[in-house]
């Protein structure tokens, strides 16, 4: 079963410890806010409203509103060690929301930790202006000698910077629980220079292309591997024949003896001769490389250019591949893969891909949404049968549960953010209003230069045809392109939905309502908002379906 969950994961993560104490999860990735300068918002269109907050926060970074000394005593509790390695910070001139951060971080590592399987994997991604702190806090709630690598992913190309280095990579700390740890050797291909500069020879008959390389070992041998061949003496240089086994069994040479097999090979074509004599070399062809095994510098997985098919508009979106070569290099089919921070969902988009089960979870509305709409634009007529085996928890499940929502608030999640954020995908505004007002936004294309603009109401208990006419009046005053009405199905009228359609079309859409009533019902049910075209909103991009070719970066392995 693979899940999405909404809410804090520090919630999250006491609830799956205190379920599971011996760890259950077989690869955690995280790629938290960076405490950084850069901003980590969705910015949406530029929208003049008057009374409306154009641009929403839909991912804020919450780490210097967060009371971390209340985090820090909660530390204390648990590690001592960690508490006194933090404290000492505090003690020391590093900023307010730094030391925040990092409170807030590893209270949240301690607990992942925890959840991860013996045999687990550990990937922080963060970038250089935390990662020097974060290590310290890894090594010592995973122990330094579970420490495997600090990955250098070069997220972006170069680019000038006033009076310094261009700053173009991140940092990717991997750390397992113990020293028995799953770990699958993947490859990429070796670079055409590569192959230019060290296979310069072609082969006469075949026209592969191949290297010389040594025939012989060192040390002299007293068996048939030390013989002459060929007149060829190469005890007396002090080596011996040294023939490749992994090159018989796939030659198929059934020859005894070292100096047959050498015949054989010869005789296949596999023996270079020196023009001007010497000792016999081995080809060395470049179409058997199997591949160089993956180093800790990244340089060949590109950033999400605009024009990138996976692009959906989340300003610290990694690239697929990225998580695909993670999540093939420490997991096998079938494992748990989670990532406590899953923003627009990459980690759960290649593991789904991957054949992984999965675990997401984000404090975002939007973020749980947007996962879910990249599952759906992915795989299309398929979407039903992914949606089977995913369990939402955080949201209402059914009608009941979403009366039960709008009549208690919900705590956190409140019924008109949840309405208008999850089930339209629009925009909440944080200023509520009254009647008539405005509960969210949304914009939409209308043309390849043009952006539209609608705005949302949401009713959790009465509603009638005179709130759906001060609706209708706040849209025409704001001069917006459209309005959408939502609330519970029996409290929508035949003349509601009639006084919404004698509000007319869009200019140049005849389909699309100017103003639509939705039932709660309806949306619930998957009913979506008329748009123009594609109707997908400008929020975010959607996400390319799979082909094997979807990526710009090439083959990974």
């Amino acid at each position: 079963m693979n899940e999405l969950r909404f809410g804090d994961c520090l919630d999250v993560l006491k609830k799956l410890y205190a379920e599971h104490p011996s760890g259950f999860i077989d690869l955690i990735y995280i790629d938290p806010p960076f405490n950084s300068n850069r901003n980590y918002n969705i910015l949406f269109e530029n929208v003049d409203l008057s009374d409306v907050k154009a641009q929403k926060e839909a991912f804020a970074d919450t780490w210097s509103s967060i009371s971390y000394l209340d985090t820090l005593n909660e530390i204390k509790e648990i590690d001592i060690d960690l508490f006194r390695l933090l404290d000492a910070f505090n003690d020391i001139r590093i900023s307010r929301s730094a030391l925040s951060y990092l409170t807030t971080m590893a209270i949240r590592i301690w607990y992942m930790h925890k959840v991860l399987k013996p045999t687990g994997s550990f990937y922080l991604h963060c970038d250089p202006n935390m990662s020097h702190y974060l290590k310290v806090v890894c090594d010592l709630i995973f122990g330094r000698d579970n420490f495997r690598n600090e990955i250098v992913w070069k997220r972006t190309h170069s680019h000038g910077n006033a009076k310094r280095y261009g700053p173009v990579h991140d940092i990717i700390f991997f750390y397992t629980k113990t020293n028995v740890f799953k770990w699958i050797n993947i490859k990429c291909k070796h670079d055409e220079k590569y192959i230019d500069k060290f296979f310069k020879n072609i082969d006469a008959e075949s026209g592969r292309k191949f290297q010389p390389i040594s025939l012989t070992g060192a040390g002299i041998s007293k068996g048939e591997s030390g013989g002459k061949w060929r007149n060829i003496d190469v005890a007396s240089k002090g080596r011996h024949w040294a023939i490749p086994q992994n090159l018989i069994e796939e030659l198929g040479i059934k020859a005894r003896g070292t100096l047959k097999t050498l015949d054989a090979l010869d005789a296949a074509g596999y023996i270079y001769w020196p023009k001007k004599g010497g000792v016999p070399r081995l080809k060395h062809f470049a179409d058997k490389l199997t591949g160089v095994s993956v180093q800790d510098i990244f340089d060949d997985i590109h950033p999400i250019s605009a024009q990138a098919a996976e692009r959906l508009g989340y300003p610290t979106q990694k690239p697929l591949a990225l998580l695909e070569r993670i999540i093939t290099a420490s997991s096998n089919e079938g494992d748990l893969v989670a990532d406590f921070f899953c923003g627009c969902g990459t980690t759960v988009a290649a593991a789904q891909k991957l054949n992984r089960s999965w675990l997401g979870v984000d404090i975002s509305h939007l973020a749980v949404r947007l996962v879910l709409k990249r599952l759906k634009d992915t795989y299309k007529e398929d979407y039903r049968e992914v949606l089977k085996n995913i369990d939402i928890d955080g949201f209402p499940r059914d009608i009941a549960s979403a009366r039960d929502l709008a009549l208690t608030g919900g705590g956190r999640i409140k019924f008109q953010d949840w309405v208008v954020e999850v089930l339209i995908g629009g925009v909440s505004n944080p200023k509520k209003t009254g009647e008539g007002g405005e509960d969210g936004h949304f914009t939409f294309p209308v043309s390849p230069q043009k952006s539209g603009v609608g705005i949302i109401e949401v009713k959790s208990g009465n509603a009638n045809i005179a709130s759906l006419r001060s609706f209708i009046t706040s849209v025409k005053q704001k001069k917006v392109d459209m309005g959408v009405f939502a609330c519970f199905d029996e409290k929508i009228t035949n003349g509601m939905r009639r006084e919404a359609k004698e509000e007319g079309t869009l200019p140049n859409f005849s389909k699309v309502d100017r103003v639509q009533v939705l039932s709660i019902e309806e949306l619930m049910d998957g009913k979506e908002v008329q748009l123009p075209g594609r109707g997908d909103f400008n929020h975010f991009r959607s996400a390319a379906r799979y082909k094997e070719d979807l990526h710009e970066n090439g083959e990974l392995f």
